[in-house]
């Protein structure tokens, strides 16, 4: 049995596509917080558990006859380090077998305020004495859904990244390869895994991007790092929310969003999904 956390979530939803490709329905567990939500799911026999990161008591049921674990980070940003221990420890008295966590790349050395929390749980599992497998996952190219639409009704895509590159990928390639370490008959216990794409490229060249498929002129305007987090709350954005946007484009410029590795395309068996494509997708709607 194959459980997935969060698996009515954005990465989650995609994660039990990937698995479905791979085992029958009927051994995966999507392990969600609200069960009809999960419907779609359980109509194609995907058993469907509750499971909340913040009820602990309803996470050990739903691990039970888990043999791995894809456990999906929570996004709830300071209270994460709480809510994966929770997971952990229902995991290892559930007795599974293996848990393969979704962190950041580079997590122990990136400047990311993100890493903190990151390198706790890596920390917990490592205490655990729950076989476990790193999913250091980088950027969703995703992120950058909602740039589009503002870049494209100014003209312009403002940031403070400089001109360091994202190795950004679909949010589909990072699920493709957590069903891969799922499923691998070789042991995974131990291994880590640096996830990011195959090509680099500045918020300049995304712009460019943007405007090659829209046929509209767009540029990219760099802006110190307190001025572009005026912009986002300008925009709407709230406050601490876009703190944490420009401290990622800040970060950018000296490289945490970049990885060579290669270990994504390795994983899933073919090249990462290139910006091009979820651009497209996006103007697409």
């Amino acid at each position: 049995m194959y459980a997935i956390t969060g698996a009515t979530g954005q990465l989650g939803r995609l994660a039990v596509t990937a698995l479905l490709d791979q085992v029958p329905a009927g051994e995966i567990v999507a392990v969600v917080r609200t069960p009809d939500k999960a419907a779609d799911l359980a109509a194609l026999g995907v058993v469907v558990r509750v499971g909340d990161y913040d009820r602990p008591e309803t996470l050990t049921a739903a691990f039970a006859g888990v043999s791995k674990l894809l456990l999906i980070s929570s996004n709830d940003i300071g209270r994460r380090e709480a809510q994966h221990g929770a997971a952990i420890e229902a995991a290892r008295e559930a007795g599974v077998g293996l848990i393969a966590y979704t962190s950041l790349l580079h997590a122990d050395t990136t400047t990311l305020d993100l890493g903190i929390e990151h390198r706790a749980t890596e920390r917990l599992l490592s205490e655990s004495g729950v076989p476990f497998v790193l999913l250091r996952n980088g950027w969703y190219t995703e992120n950058f859904t909602a740039r589009v639409e503002a870049a494209l009704a100014t003209g312009v895509l403002p940031g403070s990244a400089g001109g360091g590159r994202v190795s950004s990928a679909a949010r589909a390639d990072y699920a493709v390869a957590a069903a891969a370490v799922l499923t691998a008959a070789d042991d995974q216990d131990g291994r880590i895994y640096e996830l990011a794409g195959d090509s680099g490229y500045t918020l300049s060249d995304f712009a460019a991007a943007i405007a090659a498929q829209a046929g509209k002129a767009v540029a990219y305007t760099d802006l110190p790092e307190a001025a572009y987090r005026q912009v986002l709350i300008g925009a709407g954005v709230p406050d601490g929310f876009a703190g944490f946007l420009s401290e990622c484009d800040a970060k950018t410029a000296t490289g945490a969003l970049f990885d060579d590795g290669g270990d994504l395309a390795a994983l899933i068996g073919r090249p990462t999904t290139p910006i091009a494509v979820t651009i497209a997708a996006i103007l697409a709607g």
